[in-house]
């Protein structure tokens, strides 16, 4: 996610896709392939990375660190995700990804943003980007879902409201390109401290915990799961 260092790679992760997570439930959806492109959030940092060669380097692995695990587990059997998290990257970064991490695939999930504002990069140049993305993945059929920046502890507060106004282009994208929004920010925020995660659903303040990870994955599966 951020640029604090760890090793950042390029493209998907060269294990496949993402196994189910725990749940399977008996369904009579066809089998599908979701790309997921993004940043460190979607890689499943600090526990988990779609490239093998990063997760080496990784002190600790849980497969549960991805919202994509429990996404799938919470949708039919044969649905997969393709992890196409990037650590560090922003959002132009993401966007020249789009197509190899897209290739084959039925949906796509759009998220990125917090290494923009974390390398001082204009909100609206951030906007511009997920507004291509999304764009494009229409131009490519996959019904695209976009999803808000998620807040940041260790970031508060000079980010908070950095966060709040690229998280309102989100919104305003999702309108004029008539497609979902997920609310990751508020799924995760704190009621008691505005602008952070929980303490329960962030692991270091920068990205969430598995627990977080799950409540993400849920508000993936609902998605889909009412889109078809």
């Amino acid at each position: 996610m951020l640029v604090l260092a760890v090793l950042a790679a390029s493209g998907c992760g060269g294990d496949g896709p993402v196994e189910p997570g725990p749940a399977e439930p008996e369904g009579t959806g066809e089998p599908a392939l979701v790309a997921a492109l993004g940043d460190s959030i979607t890689a499943g940092s600090p526990l988990w990375d779609p490239s093998a060669a990063v997760r080496d380097q990784l002190p600790a692995l849980d497969r549960r660190s991805q919202y994509e695990f429990w996404a799938a587990g919470a949708l039919d059997p044969g649905t997969r995700f393709r992890n196409c998290g990037v650590f560090g990257e922003r959002t132009d970064e993401i966007a020249a990804r789009l197509e190899e991490c897209a290739a084959g695939a039925d949906r796509l999930v759009v998220q990125g943003g917090i290494n923009d504002i974390a390398q001082g990069r204009a909100i609206e140049q951030a906007a511009a980007d997920l507004e291509e993305m999304v764009a494009s993945g229409q131009e490519l059929g996959l019904d695209p879902i976009l999803v808000e920046v998620l807040p940041w502890n260790n970031g508060y507060p000079g980010a908070a409201p950095l966060i709040r106004r690229l998280n309102g282009e989100i919104a305003a994208i999702g309108e004029r390109h008539d497609v979902p929004v997920l609310p990751f920010y508020e799924a995760l925020e704190d009621p008691a401290a505005s602008g952070r995660m929980r303490r329960a659903l962030t692991i270091d303040g920068d990205h969430p915990s598995v627990a977080g990870y799950r409540r993400l994955g849920a508000l993936v599966a609902d998605t889909l799961d009412g889109s078809g």
